[in-house]
């Protein structure tokens, strides 16, 4: 899921009204890999979401978020200028200093152009400006620099890639195409370094991936939605999502997965696991919108029962775009039990419609 609408919305406020045809995410889809890792130009929306849990030598913990979107203004085949809008790039990048307890974010939006933003299957890389992913083989390289921190990272799989939800769609409403493609890199491992404050600080630890693509997913009555990622120290991982629903109800496509430590999947139905607020909140300076940060996550049938919480209560990402709706998204560590044995992890939670509804403009 992700905050990955709030940024579709912010794309869609430049978008000309256009009748174009695309394709929906339906049943049946066949995935191949690297292609699948790439541009599907065919769909309206997509992005690609990187998150990870990191820590120098001395055991300094770092969160980081590098989001890459493409939103298509026009599907239809013909010859563009290099300052034409065919689509629209957005990118989101977050450093959580989480035992120094900063917080740094910056965003921007770019056309094509003459090579500022893209995604190239060819050259193997996403890129907004000095913001990029270059893939070699299955190694990826991370790179992001900013003018108060920079991110220079290589991850490498652990695992094959994940595809989410059942026949090939990750559901997210009733109907044909409300659904995504959705695909992860549950866990990379991670090593580079941080430059911040005038240092470069060594850093090791592991990231999450997420890449979605879609043309229709949510509906009106969708206002928000709460998600996580789970890395378990015992080389499993879950990732699960509510939708919340206008009249406080949560909707019955809310999904996850599991996955093993083998790599092997499983569907989790609604009914299946729950999310509960346990209590602790923290208020936006910023929006006013109150996020609860304690968790209570149970998979019964897995035997999991886990709480989630921060070091860091302000991971709020509140553009300097007023239409966009503010998100929470942040690093959190998880404690709890899993069978009769006690277990920790780490990961990320996303919070958005807390402010106000994803589909209300301000």
């Amino acid at each position: 899921m992700k905050s990955r609408w709030a940024c579709v919305a912010a794309l869609l406020f430049f978008a000309v009204a256009a009748m174009a045809e695309y394709r929906d995410a339906l049943p049946g889809y066949r995935y191949k890999f690297p292609h699948d890792h790439f541009n599907h130009p065919d769909f309206q929306t997509e992005w690609w979401y990187y998150t990870g849990n990191v820590k120098s030598a001395d055991g300094h913990r770092f969160g980081f978020e590098l989001t890459f979107f493409r939103q298509s203004m026009d599907n239809e085949s013909k010859t563009i200028g290099t300052w034409e809008v065919h689509d629209l790039y957005l990118a989101h990048l977050a450093l959580s200093d989480l035992d120094g307890g900063k917080f740094l974010h910056a965003e921007r939006t770019n056309r094509a152009g003459p090579g500022i933003a893209g995604v190239s299957e060819t050259d193997g890389r996403i890129w907004n400006g000095n913001w990029k992913v270059a893939r070699r083989d299955d190694e990826q390289v991370l790179q992001a620099i900013d003018a108060r921190f920079a991110l220079h990272f290589t991850l490498r799989p652990a695992k094959p890639p994940v595809i989410h939800g059942e026949n090939g769609v990750s559901q997210k409403a009733e109907g044909a195409g409300r659904a995504s493609h959705y695909i992860s890199l549950t866990r990379l491992n991670t090593q580079g370094e941080i430059e911040l404050g005038g240092r470069k600080v060594p850093v090791t630890g592991t990231a999450w991936m997420d890449h979605e693509f879609f043309t229709h997913q949510l509906e009106a009555d969708q206002v928000g939605w709460d998600w996580m990622s789970i890395q378990l120290e015992d080389n499993s991982e879950l990732m699960l999502f509510d939708i919340r629903r206008k009249d406080g109800s949560i909707d019955p496509y809310s999904a996850g997965t599991f996955v093993d430590a083998r790599g092997d999947t499983m569907h989790l139905r609604r009914d299946e696991f729950s999310l509960q607020h346990a209590g602790a909140t923290w208020v936006s300076p910023a929006t006013r919108a109150v996020y609860p940060l304690r968790w209570k996550i149970s998979v019964p049938k897995l035997g999991i029962a886990v709480e989630a919480s921060t070091l860091l209560p302000a991971q709020e990402l509140a553009s300097s775009a007023g239409f966009v709706p503010a998100y929470w998204e942040g690093a959190v560590v998880f404690a709890g039990t899993k069978g009769r044995l006690s277990i920790g992890g780490v990961g990320y939670l996303e919070m958005i419609g807390y402010d106000h509804p994803i589909g209300e403009l301000r």
